[in-house]
C-alpha cells in the first residue's frame, strides 16, 4: 500500500510548544500535583490547535511522568520526581557532531524500534494509526520544503512507540531525546540530485514502515523498520570512512 501525500500543517513544532507552555504551568504551580489538567477541548480552543496536537503533547507530559491518565476522569498532574527520568538511562557523552555517537544511538534504536514497529502493527487503534499516518506527512512537508525534518521525524516515531500501547517504548525514546534522530547523512559536495535521491529514499522507507503498520503486517512492519534503520547505519558509516584522514 502507498501512502499518499496531501496537504497537512507540520504539527510537530506545535506539538512541542503546546507540551512546553503545560510544561511550564505545571512548574509555576497553575496546575499542583493532583489537579485536573482542562479537557482536551478546552485545551484546544485555548491554544488554537487541533485535538491531535493536544494529544500528542499530553502524551510526551505522561511520558515525562509529569500527568497521568485516569480512565473516565480526566488527565492528573503527578507529584514532581526528585530524579528526573532521564536520570535513569546514562547518554551524558552522546555528541550530535560525531558521525560514531550517531551510529551507536541507531544501533540502539534498531534493538528497540524494530519491535515497537511490529506491535505498533498489530495493536495501534484507528485513532493511533491516523497519527501516525499525519507524522509521516508531516516529515515529508519538512523534507519538500527543505527544512529541518528532526523534530517531525521524532515525532513519528514517537507516534509509533505510543502505538504499542507499551508506555515504556515510549518513554524510552522520550529519555533519550530528539538526539535520537539523527541529522541529515549528506556530504558537502553532495549534487542537488543526489540529496533530492537522498530525501525520497527517506520518505519511501518512512512510507514502507507507515504502510505496514497501517495493513496490520507486523512482519513487515519490522522488517522496514530494519531496513530503515539499518541503512540509516550504513549511510553514516559510509560518511565515518569518507571523514577519516589516512595515516601518514
Amino acid at each position: 500500500m502507498s501512502v499518499q501525500a496531501r496537504s497537512e500543517p507540520v504539527t510537530g513544532t506545535l506539538t512541542a510548544r503546546l507540551g512546553d507552555t503545560l510544561r511550564r504551568a505545571i512548574a509555576a504551580g497553575q496546575f499542583p500535583p493532583g489537579s485536573k489538567l482542562p479537557s482536551e477541548a478546552r485545551l484546544s480552543e485555548t491554544h488554537g490547535v487541533s485535538r491531535t496536537v493536544v494529544r500528542e503533547a499530553i502524551a510526551a507530559l505522561r511520558a515525562d511522568r509529569l500527568v497521568e491518565a485516569r480512565q473516565g476522569a480526566g488527565v492528573f498532574v503527578l507529584e514532581t520526581s526528585p530524579t528526573p527520568p532521564s536520570s535513569l538511562l546514562s547518554l551524558q557523552d552522546i555528541d550530535p557532531a560525531r558521525v560514531s555517537s550517531t551510529i551507536e544511538l541507531l544501533e540502539l534504536r534498531t534493538a528497540v524500534e524494530v519491535e515497537a514497529a511490529g506491535l505498533a502493527a498489530l495493536r495501534r487503534s484507528p485513532a493511533q494509526e491516523e497519527v501516525i499516518i499525519e507524522r509521516h506527512y508531516a516529515v515529508r512537508a519538512c523534507l519538500n520544503a527543505g527544512v529541518s525534518s528532526a523534530e517531525a521525524d521524532f515525532a513519528l516515531h514517537l507516534a509509533i512507540a505510543e502505538a504499542t500501547n507499551n508506555p515504556r517504548f515510549r518513554e524510552f525514546l522520550a529519555m533519550i531525546g530528539q538526539n535520537v534522530i539523527p541529522r541529515a547523512a549528506l556530504r558537502k559536495d553532495d549534487t542537488e540530485t543526489d540529496q533530492r535521491a537522498y530525501i525520497a529514499l527517506l520518505d519511501d522507507e518512512h512510507n514502507d514502515i507507515v504502510a505496514a503498520i497501517s495493513n496490520g503486517d507486523e512482519e513487515g512492519a519490522r522488517d522496514a523498520m530494519r531496513r530503515h534503520l539499518r541503512g540509516s547505519q550504513a549511510r553514516y558509516r559510509a560518511l565515518l570512512r569518507e571523514q577519516r584522514q589516512p595515516v601518514r
